[in-house]
């Protein structure tokens, strides 16, 4: 089985992000999101597995009967491939209401009510 993989920091996971899935689950597509495993600071709050967790946790239907799967993966640098190697690169631009989507005000917002 081929699935649709999408490397990020999700932090924390949001509408933006489920719009850009969805773009291939309307194409009938299998979708493997990737957790960077990165250290906790000011712009990644939730370690991996937190965010390994929220986002199960939101895509719980889609997780359980198998169109998505979430993986902890170390963090990268860059993402490289050579000529035929069986799969596609693809881009996807959101409107413009889902691209001014901002995780880090999400995350002021979070953190200033907890204050």
């Amino acid at each position: 089985m081929k699935y649709s993989m999408f490397i990020g920091r999700w932090q924390p996971w949001h509408q933006g992000h489920r719009w850009l899935i969805d773009q291939r689950l309307k194409d009938k597509k299998n979708i493997l999101i990737c957790v960077r495993e990165i250290n906790k600071n000011d712009k990644n709050p939730y370690d991996p597995i937190e965010v390994k967790r929220n986002i199960e946790s939101e895509l719980k239907d889609l997780v359980e009967n198998g169109r998505v799967k979430v993986i902890i993966i170390p963090d990268i640098e860059s993402v490289n491939y050579g000529r035929g190697v069986g799969y596609d690169i693809i881009e996807h631009s959101p409107p413009k209401n889902i691209g001014e989507i901002s995780a880090t005000k999400i995350r002021e917002k979070i953190f200033s009510k907890k204050n």
